[in-house]
């Protein structure tokens, strides 16, 4: 007996990253975890995610100027990129880097 109710988790995920504010809760706690355990992999496939979500690397090439092969390579963690590469990536999803201090004790204003 088939469902047809039921969704796939690549579905879901794809429709849920659409949104703005999701996409950049997802991408948020990408980064959190990197930061803990280092797993670049792990990142980069959160940014590929929302990069799907967003039209898919062909738009991301023509938004970026950047060559659509090497972005694959990038997402297959065949290469790793260049800071200004990644601010470029994020830049055309619609997202930047943020600082923050870490030091509970110590508030910047």
């Amino acid at each position: 007996m088939e469902n047809n109710n039921l969704t796939s988790w690549d579905n879901y995920i794809n429709e849920t990253l659409q949104d703005d504010c999701e996409a950049a809760a997802y991408l948020e706690l990408a980064i959190e975890e990197y930061q803990n355990d280092g797993d670049t992999k792990a990142l980069m496939r959160a940014i590929k995610r929302v990069a799907e979500a967003k039209g898919g690397i062909s738009k991301l090439a023509e938004e970026t100027n950047l060559n659509r092969q090497n972005l694959y390579r990038i997402f297959a963690n065949q290469t790793s990129p260049r800071f200004d590469t990644l601010t470029k990536i994020l830049r055309a999803l619609g997202y930047t880097f943020a600082l923050k201090t870490f030091n509970v004790s110590q508030q910047c204003v």
